[in-house]
């Protein structure tokens, strides 16, 4: 005996017509068990008319619900509610595949080990930090926003260590942000940034960019939808490798001039860039969340962010901090401020930044002699062009070598692959030969 529900019925309890309204609420009503387990879902022609939207859309909505096996079936035989627990997954980055021996795997723009700064003083140093094992919850550790203050792009009221790059903008995305508010963002852009505001359920709107960054007509167009934030990069761009000018810029400050939607400015690849660092704070510091990382410049394992905004942002987002870790290590942030004093330490950041410079100009040097049109850039990957995405994915893949498909990055159509290249010392002929194959050149 199964418990059906109709058209009609949906129609009662849904009132997001979006793709993601639709699935959203859905999910709810299965959770709260008004949908139980056994329950066959109306046909999908009945439901659309019912709400007032096309077909297409419930059965996009029905595809993110199959994904996380809470809904089975289709066709004619129906669908129908198959479980009602929902495990939290970063599809984007959970879709990468595990390769095995005998891969060049330049999926993953991550900092080459090997040029990373040491860690053992400065981790010696940051075992007496001030404070050290108390469970008082302060936000930044006055040693480290002393050195903070010295590089940071404007004057804010607060600072606030988190645990990355990342931790930053999961944790102000679930302090600022509620599910179904729309949010403009870059696009393309880092794909676990899509990843994070996916599950939180927002409504993405996708900017525009070319090579100087967020187009201003397209940041207008966004803004029309009355976004609660516009999240992009300030500086250099950690996909295509491209650095937003000055101009552009200003250019934006001037479309964002007369709303009132929250700034989040995510500096991920920090000193990776020599560009200068610049932030729309000097306009609006009252709306202007502005994150530097230091896992890409310093290492991934001292887990290592600082974001600036105004004192009351920043206390909303460090009360929600409260459920969970409710402070950044004082030992990490210790070690953290005694890096930034290390010249040997800032040696090794320019050495690094000049290697991975070269080693992405050699690749995309070998590409452009094939007749592929990558821009030279900056930074720990390219972003290049190419006709067909999968046809590019699967030659690839029968030359040895794995990459990311551009759609990761987007939600816009892309005809591009993102090629990690930080890691890549040698072998660039071959891997250019392979990518103008797959290219389509």
């Amino acid at each position: 005996m199964t418990n059906d529900r109709d058209a009609h019925w949906f129609a009662e309890k849904l009132t997001d017509r979006t793709i993601r309204g639709i699935s959203l609420e859905t999910r709810a009503l299965i959770r709260a068990g008004a949908l139980p387990i056994g329950t066959k879902l109306p046909p999908i022609r009945d439901l659309a008319f019912a709400l007032g939207v096309s077909p297409a859309t419930i059965s996009e909505a029905w595809s993110e619900l199959r994904r996380h096996k809470v809904i089975s079936g289709r066709g004619r035989n129906g669908t129908w509610v198959s479980g009602d627990r929902f495990v939290a997954k970063p599809h984007r980055l959970a879709s990468s595949g595990n390769y095995g021996e005998g891969i060049l795997n330049l999926t993953a723009a991550v900092p080459d080990v090997r040029l990373l700064p040491p860690l053992a003083t400065a981790m010696a140093y940051g075992a007496a930090a001030e404070n050290l094992n108390s469970y008082e919850r302060n936000r930044i550790l006055p040693e480290l926003e002393e050195e903070i203050r010295r590089i940071w792009p404007y004057e804010p009221e607060a600072f606030l260590a988190t645990n990355g790059g990342y931790n930053a903008v999961y944790t102000l995305v679930h302090a600022l942000l509620p599910p179904g508010a729309s949010v403009a963002i870059e696009d393309p852009t880092g794909m676990r940034l899509l990843d994070i505001l996916e599950d939180r359920g927002v409504r993405i709107i996708p900017v525009q960019c070319d090579n100087e960054g967020p187009l201003p007509s397209a940041l207008e167009i966004a803004m029309k939808s009355k976004p609660v934030a516009f999240i992009f990069q300030p500086r250099l761009h950690s996909v295509t490798g491209q650095t937003m000018t000055k101009n552009r810029l200003n250019a934006l400050a001037e479309v964002l001039q007369n709303t009132d939607t929250i700034i989040v400015e995510d500096d991920g690849t920090s000193d990776i860039s020599v560009a200068p660092r610049h932030s729309l704070g000097i306009h609006f510091p009252g709306r202007v969340i502005h994150i530097m990382s230091f896992s890409k410049t310093h290492g991934p394992d001292l887990r290592l962010a600082v974001l600036s905004g105004p004192e009351a942002i920043v206390d909303q987002i460090q009360s929600y901090r409260s459920f969970s870790s409710g402070w950044t290590s004082r030992i990490l942030q210790s070690a953290t401020a005694w890096l930034l004093r290390d010249p040997a330490t800032q040696a090794s950041i320019t050495h690094a930044r000049t290697a991975y410079h070269e080693r992405r100009a050699s690749l995309v040097n070998a590409l452009q002699q094939r007749g592929v049109q990558a821009m030279h850039g900056a930074g720990l990957c390219a972003w290049v062009p190419v006709s067909s995405e999968p046809f590019a994915m699967v030659t690839l893949a029968a030359h040895g070598i794995a990459v990311h498909p551009g759609a990761k990055f987007s939600n816009l159509p892309t005809y591009h692959l993102r090629v990690a290249t930080a890691i890549l010392t040698d072998h660039y002929e071959r891997v250019a030969e392979s990518i103008a194959l797959a290219a389509g050149s």
